[in-house]
């Protein structure tokens, strides 16, 4: 082999070419090795903690600073995405004095007046829009047209605002005192004393960064709720466990509850039950009513966000999967594991909300929840117009004259129906927490309604429940002599 031998040439151009590949993937595993050595301390070490917090820092840009991915994902809660049956697009508004917002999300009254039908005499017949974001709720409250119709008092703030530190200050260290205090103001008293929308210290024990629970509300209510399954004294803060926490703190506000007695105390109805007919029965039992209906006279009851309780009756529950596993699920920035805390609708976020534990396709997993919802939007229809038939009905024979106690059961029908039929409308699933049991309420709403229109018209009809007799509200005090 001379030095010019064409063979002696390609096996060096080879051993150049060896000698490079194996420098090339010693500098690929090196770099690798090393992103991974910091990748790990990022995981030993998500956060640097750089300001002092403490369990009076409601600010959340101030936890942010130590947190910087969890505030990055809360800020986005001010986006507005509307899905095909839920969720909401900005509608821009001329902004003024009184109200300065320039966005608000569409009304759902004049998308179907029926709802002011059903809410006659009520302030939600004047102003109800479709959800938005954690980044709205305090502004919404504030300024929705409920607030001139109705002087509402300050519990309406316990799911609004970071009530917290406010509640504290309130009762000189004693929440339940504060809780207490709060909900006797009047709402815009309250107001002046919350500065941000549900914040990290509403959930998250500064010093541990654990889920808590700093609503006496929710922690009143789930005593009760456990004392009729036979576990006294229940304390979620020491007795859950991480992951029903994960559930607990969204419960805190997404829940059924009414105002008790003249100090408007918060109460959630669950002392008998969580489904709609045990709250019911616990409304019938109090004598409880939120408002007597202009039209007909009935006593009747209106229902708030009972997402808890909806999902407490769903295949979810029972499978252990808790509200923050679809709607704040885990994600990764860099090392870290990290909850969502954008806050949404599972459709927008398929892939991280659905696909770790159900594994089809986004497209088919969004078409399985919108035929769901699909199903429920026409069974809500249907039971929508019974009411409206039977609430006209009703409404015409007390203008004709018909005495009172022939109205009784079908007054007693047409609140059964409502509440039932509302209760499933002011969850904000479309059905899809608990399918089968909002189905089953639609029909029950119907049902009732069919047969508030057969007492109307027999008078020897027999109901299949029990006719309750609410007792009318006590009539205001008289006003205090002039001096």
């Amino acid at each position: 082999m001379t030095a010019n031998d064409p063979a002696a040439g390609k096996s060096k151009l080879r051993s150049a070419g060896l000698l490079v590949l194996v420098a090339v993937v010693a500098a690929g595993l090196a770099a690798l090795l090393a992103n991974i050595s910091t990748r790990k301390a990022e995981g030993k070490n998500p956060t640097v903690r750089v300001v002092a917090i403490d369990d009076d820092t409601t600010d959340p840009a101030v936890w942010g600073k130590n947190f910087p991915v969890e505030y990055d994902l809360y800020k986005k809660t001010a986006e507005m995405t509307k899905t095909r049956f839920g969720g909401s697009e900005a509608m821009p508004r001329q902004p003024t004095p009184e109200d300065p917002r320039a966005t608000v999300a569409q009304s759902k009254i004049d998308e179907d007046p029926r709802l002011k039908t059903m809410w006659a005499g009520y302030a939600f017949a004047a102003d109800f829009r479709e959800e938005r974001g954690h980044a709205y709720m305090l502004d919404d409250q504030t300024l929705t047209r409920r607030q001139v119709v109705v002087k509402q008092p300050g519990t309406c703030m316990q799911c609004h605002g970071s009530v917290y530190v406010p509640m504290k200050k309130l009762g000189n260290g004693d929440l339940t005192k504060g809780f207490e205090k709060l909900n006797a103001m009047p709402y815009m008293e309250a107001r002046k004393l919350v500065e941000h929308p549900v914040t990290c210290i509403d959930c998250h024990d500064p010093a541990t960064m654990q889920l808590r629970i700093t609503r006496p509300g929710f922690l009143e209510g789930i005593k009760a709720l456990k004392a009729s399954q036979g576990v006294k004294d229940y304390d979620p803060n020491v007795m859950a466990t991480r992951q029903e926490m994960r559930a607990y703190v969204c419960g805190q506000c997404h829940v059924e509850y009414y105002f008790k007695g003249p100090e408007k105390r918060l109460v959630f109805p669950w002392s008998k039950g969580l489904n709609a007919d045990q709250i019911l029965a616990y409304y019938d039992e109090a004598g409880f009513r939120d408002w007597t209906h202009k039209d007909t006279g009935a006593p009747a009851l209106k229902a708030q966000h009972p997402e808890f309780e909806m999902w407490s009756m769903g295949l979810h529950a029972r499978s252990g999967v808790a509200c923050a596993d679809c709607h704040m699920p885990y994600m990764r920035v860099g090392g870290q594991k990290v909850s969502d805390h954008h806050v949404r609708s599972p459709l927008l976020n398929l892939n991280r909300a659905c696909q770790g534990c159900h594994k089809w396709e986004e497209k088919e997993l969004k078409e399985r929840v919108e035929q769901i919802q699909g199903r429920f939007f026409g069974a809500r229809n249907e039971a929508m117009d019974a009411l409206v038939s039977l609430i006209g009905d009703l409404k015409a024979a007390r203008e004709a004259g018909r005495p009172d106690a022939e109205l009784e059961s079908p007054r007693y029908l047409q609140r059964r129906a409502q509440f039932l039929l509302d209760f499933v409308e002011a969850e904000n699933s479309t059905g899809f927490h608990a399918p089968q049991e909002t189905m089953r309420l639609l029909a029950e709403s119907l049902d009732f309604s069919r047969q508030g229109q057969i007492a109307l018209r027999d008078g020897k009809f027999k109901p299949t429940v029990a006719i309750v007799n609410i007792p009318p509200p006590p009539a205001p005090p008289a006003p205090a002599p002039a001096r």
